[in-house]
This record gives C-alpha cells, structure tokens and sequence, in this order.
C-alpha cells in the first residue's frame, strides 16, 4: 500500500476543531448557538494544546524522535501544528470580532471595552472593582528580590510596566485574573446585556494596585501547560493518592502555548518570551480578548429566540408501561439519546433498583458523571437499603479524575464496593447491571449497555445509544465482565460482547475479513460504521483492503480521521462523513453486511490504538430485527447526499454540503430526529 495512506493525527483533529468553528460562522445557525461553538472550540484547541502538542514536545524533549505513520518526525509536526493552529486561532477571533460580536450587538448584547463605557458605567465598575475584585486581586513584582512567578496553566493574567516618578526606573509585575471572578463583567445598567472582560476591569484600576506608580503599558496574556498525567501503576501503592499528587503537578507543566494580544509591545512580549521559555512557535498573537471559551457565559443567557428550538426529550415507548423491570423481560429495549429520555430511561432504571425490595443487587461502570449525579445518588440509596453496590469508578478519566475521586469516597462512605479498574487499563466500558429476584422466583440479571457515560448534564446535548437486556446471555456476559474487572480473570470470548483489549480488536478485523470473502464470492458485502475517532492502522489498512476488494465502505466520524478517502487505487469505494451541529454525536456503530444477513454492534469503543489496545471496551450485539433495521437506517440516513454534513476529499480536506444543487438546503439529521418522536429514520434515508 502506498507509504502515504495516513494523514496526520494530529492535524486531522484540528481539522474537526475547524469544522466546529464553520458552525460559528455559519450565519443560518441561531446566535447564541454560534457563540457557543466559538466558545467550543476555545475550550477544545485548549485540551489539544494541553494533551496531543504535550506528548508531541514530550517525545522531542526524550529524544523518542520516531516518525509517525504519516511519515512525520514531532519536530515536523510541531511546525504544521503551529501553522494550522495560528491560522485557525486568527479565523477564530475574526469570527468574533467581525461577525459574531457585531450580530450580538444588533440583538442587544455587547462586550465592551473599557475605552467604549460611558461615565455612568464606568462608575458602577468602580463600585464593582472594589467589593468584589479588588479583595482577590495581587499583584506580583519582578526584580533582584522578587522573581518571575509562576504562571498557572489556562490563567488569564495582565502584563503590567510601571515607572518610579522618584528615577525613572522601569518595572515589570504580573497580576492573575482571579478564577473565581466571570469571564465578563455584565453592566448593571437599564437596557441588560453589556458586558464587560473582566481583565479590562482591572487594568482601568491598576493605578490603585501599584499606588504611586505611573502604569506604562499593560497587555493580557495566557500560558498553556501539559496538563497530560503520569501514574505508573505498577509502582505505586495507593493509585488515588499518587493521581492527587499528579493533579497537584497537572499546574505546574511545561509550557505549550503563549497566547497574548495582538497589540502587545515587543519589549514586554520579550520579557514574557524570556521567563516563560516560549520559542517562537509557541507565541500566539490574536486580537483581544483572550479566552473565548467564556462565551459559553454569554450564550447562556436567557434569550430563547436566539437560540435553538426547545426539545423535550420523549420517554422511549417501550418503557411508558407502568413495569420496567416487565418490559426488558418481555423485550430488549433501544433508546436514543437526547431524543428519548436518559431521565425515564437509564436514570429510572437505577432509580427503581434502589428502592424495589427484590432487587439483590446492583453492579455498574462509571467513567464521567455530573457534579449532582442522580445515578451515583441511586447507588448510594441502594447500598444503604442493604443491597450489593459494586461500583467500578475510573478515576483516570482525563480532566475529571479529581471528581471521580471524591465520588468513589463517597460511594465507598456510603457502603458500596468500589474497584478502581484494572492495573494499566482505563475502564471506558459503559456497564450496568441489577440482580432482581422476580415473581418466579428466578434470580434474574437485567443489564444495560451503552455508547456514552452515565451523565444526566451531557445525555441532554450527546447523542448516544444504550441497549436494556434481561436475556440470559447479555446477564451472563456482563456478569463475567464485571468478574474480570473486580477479580482477575483471562477470558476472551464473549456470547453478545466483544471487549477491549482482549477480543474486540480481532473481532472486528475477523468480521471486516468476512465481508472481504462476501464481496469475492459476490454475496452482498458493505461496512457502516460510526465512531468518534478513527486513527487505527491496523483497521484501516483492513478497510483499504475491503474496498480494493468491491466492499461499500460508509465511515461516519464526528472527529480526527487518518484515513484518506476516495483515492484512486485504494479507497474507492469508501466514503466519510461527518456530521456536527446541536448535539454532539457520541455513539458508536458497527454494521457488517453479511452476506444479507447483517450484524449490528454498539459500545463504547473508538478506532484508536488506546481503545482497542489499552481500555476496557465493550460492544453488544444488537439481536432484534426492527432495531437493526432502525439503526441501520440511522447510517444510512447519515450517508445520503440529502443530508447535510462534511465529506471528506481524497486530499485530506473537509468539504461541508449544506444545500444541494438548486440552492435548497439539505435535511439537517438532527433536526429530523428531533422532530421524529417515532425515530422511523429509515423511512427518512
């Protein structure tokens, strides 16, 4: 195959970054909603400074100076990184200044500079400054005595020079932005809706934090650190206790990224760029303000016309009876989330094995979940009623150790058995299952699986899939998952799972082999499937594969993509899709042709190495005919060239199809779920 069949990870998930920014900028979306999007990708471009530039300087700086499968050295890609990234951080604030901004402004809702206020309001932010900033705020001098301090990782913080009026003597301090302080300071003013960064608001009161200076200049900047964990699990004792001392350490990273304004001096800019050790790579020049992930305040504001429809989710029909426990007996039940109801669904599953007096036990999975978690909440109820909790909590979640900590104490207060996983693993499976003694006396097991995480905050806004069981094989698969996590335990093959890293690599490229057979013995022969990620080579060479020999190949990939499509010779036949908008697509899908006799799989697991090498990853197979036709109709309706998404072009470019050739606009998928309360999406496709 030729030597370059794989783009570049990295930039490939910053294209996906690029694809959340053309919604900012996309003028048919609701306003509010393009603010968030600017603020999204803010938030995003900060974890992939902070994770993916981390470990690419991580291995430069260890002398691990190994190509990539595209062929990349880190040195390289750390330049295209630093091209691609400044070039889309300034499309990004022109999106705001030029558009966004403006539009905001026309509705009624401004960010002002302080050099825009009038008198009256610069008076209340004088008031403002001193009950609530002021008592926060310290300034940090530089000198003989007083050295550079130490600049926490996404803090915003002010730049300032000062001038003795005494000599004339010139000197630099640093003030950090409070964290407890808003991103922007609203107005207390008649009309609403002016708002204020709240940096500005402190450089207008310097003068008053270095009393008997003369201010010189002041310029906002802001440092991104590698803020990636390192926890050898085989050395230490107690794994909570040394992923706190991490978390202590995840502030005090090597520097990735210098953001500062664009009129920023270069003297000050120099003296930043000294201390901080930025090489020039890493010194991002964007106009002001920085920090845009705080739209996300200003597109929560209360303003329903300028943001999407309401939805309120439905309760999946197969659940409205008044029995639940009932209804998964009587029959496997499918639920799609945000449009049916996580709360009646999966929340009401745990809810009613907390309280139901037949319920034995309950043993469930937990990878994120919210700060005020009803899921947790229930397992608490049920250990405290008496029943078996056993509860697995993957405290190495990225960014959300630190609360799986205090979940797991308190779960562990509450009198549940918490594991934390298995030794060099992360848990990524997405497990529940309760032990219920029934009315005919059988000990029967009642297992969902899922594709996104037990979160009531992100079932509203991710789009995911979760399948409700009490067949005997679904119970005794999870059942021996749960054994194999808890205890120790080798096995491999499953009846309905395949599971990461055991089997589920070798199953798929068993099943994607299969229809490589079907296509050259001219039995139906097509591959869908949907997932998050796709950088696997292993599964992509076997895809390459596939097409050269006559299998339809539909891939769709909300996020980073290696794979290159449609290239002449290799991937003919296979297409890519990806499809972003109001909700976050999050499931993962996997449908085999078969023959004519097709095979239906969801889970948790992504195509990368880490998922399918280094977690614990799960996929059921979904056994009912009228669900496998409902999802694959879902693939289907996703691939249409009635619906709007972004194909992928052989040349590793992305090219968004939103109206078709008489300048009507496509069906926007999400929106036609939302408006589907049946879900017949195959009669959509």
């Amino acid at each position: 195959m030729p030597s370059d069949r794989f783009m570049d990870r990295e930039e490939g998930w910053l294209r996906f970054n690029q694809r959340v920014l053309e919604l900012a900028e996309d003028e048919d979306i609701p306003l509010l909603e393009r603010t968030r999007f600017l603020a999204i990708f803010s938030s995003n471009l900060d974890e992939f400074f902070m994770v993916r530039v981390a470990g690419l300087k991580r291995r430069e700086a260890t002398g691990l100076s190994v190509a990539s499968a595209s062929g990349h050295h880190p040195r390289d890609l750390l330049e295209r990184i630093s091209g691609v990234t400044h070039e889309l951080m300034l499309r990004h604030a022109a999106c705001f200044v030029r558009s966004v901004g403006p539009a905001l402004a026309e509705v009624g809702i401004r960010i002002l500079r302080w050099n825009e206020l009038d008198q009256p309001e610069r008076d209340f932010l004088h008031g403002y400054f001193h009950r609530s900033v002021y008592p926060l705020v310290t300034p940090f001098a530089v000198d003989s005595a007083h050295p550079f301090p130490y600049i926490s990782g996404r803090s915003l913080n002010l730049a300032v020079t000062v001038r003795d009026p005494r000599d004339e003597r010139r000197m630099f301090a640093r003030v950090k932005v409070p964290s407890a302080l808003p991103r922007f300071i609203e107005l207390d003013t008649a009309g609403g809706g002016r708002f204020v960064p709240v940096e500005d608001v402190i450089a207008a009161h310097l003068p008053q934090l270095f009393e008997g200076m003369q201010i010189v200049e002041h310029h906002a900047f802001r440092v991104t650190r590698n803020a990636d964990l390192e926890v050898d699990e085989d050395e230490t004792d107690d794994l909570v206790h040394s992923l706190e001392n991490e978390l202590l350490r995840r502030r005090f990273g090597p520097l990735v990224r210098l953001e500062v304004e664009q009129d920023i001096s270069d003297e000050v800019l120099g003296i930043l760029t000294a201390e901080l050790g930025a090489e020039e790579e890493e010194i991002h020049r964007v106009p002001g303000p920085l920090n845009l992930a705080g739209l996300a305040q200003i597109a929560d504001l209360d303003r329903p016309e300028l943001r999407y429809p309401p939805m309120v989710p439905v309760e999946p029909q197969a659940l409205t009876s008044g029995n639940l426990f009932a209804a998964i007996r009587a029959r496997e039940v499918l639920v799609h989330h945000p449009y049916e109801s996580f709360a009646t669904s999966t929340e009401r599953f745990l809810a009613l094995a907390a309280t139901a007096p037949d319920v034995v036990a309950v043993k469930q999975t937990l990878y994120r979940t919210s700060g005020d978690s009803p899921v947790v909440e229930s397992l608490i109820d049920a250990a405290r009623a008496g029943k078996e909790v056993v509860v697995l909590v993957e405290v190495k979640a990225r960014f959300d150790e630190q609360n799986n900590i205090e979940w797991a104490r308190k779960l562990e207060g509450a009198g549940c058995h918490v594991v934390y996983g298995v030794v060099g693993l992360k848990t990524h499976c997405k497990l529940s299952m309760v032990i219920r003694k029934d009315d005919d006396g059988v000990l029967r097991r009642y297992c969902h699986v899922g594709t996104g995480n037990y979160n009531p905050a992100t079932a509203r806004i991710y789009e995911d899939l979760g399948l409700f069981s009490a067949a005997s094989e679904v119970g005794q698969d999870v059942s021996d998952l749960f054994n194999s996590l808890t205890g120790f335990s080798r096995k491999r093959h499953y009846r309905r799972l395949m599971v990461a890293p055991a089997a589920l690599r070798e199953g798929l490229m068993q099943r994607i082999g299969g229809e490589i057979e079907h296509a050259l013995a001219g039995r139906p022969a097509r591959i869908r499937i949907k997932v998050n990620s796709l950088v696997d080579e292993e599964i992509i060479d076997a895809l390459y594969r596939a097409s050269q020999a006559g299998v339809d190949v539909d891939l769709w990939v909300r996020g980073s993509c290696v794979l290159r499509a449609g290239v002449p010779g290799l991937s003919d036949r296979i297409r890519v899709r990806s499809i972003l908008g109001r909700f976050l697509e999050h499931s993962r899908v996997f449908v085999f042709e078969g023959g004519g006799d097709p095979e239906v799989w969801i889970g948790s697991a992504d195509l990368m190495p880490r998922n399918l090498d280094r977690r614990v990853e799960a996929l059921i197979r979904v056994s009912d005919g009228e669900q496998r036709r409902r999802l694959i109709g879902l693939m289907d309706f996703a691939m249409d060239d009635g619906t709007t998404s972004w194909h992928l072009e052989p040349d590793g470019s992305w090219t968004r199809h939103t109206r078709d050739d008489q300048g009507r606009r496509l069906v926007d998928l999400q929106d036609a779920l939302r408006g589907d309360r049946r879900f017949r999406v195959v009669e959509h496709a």
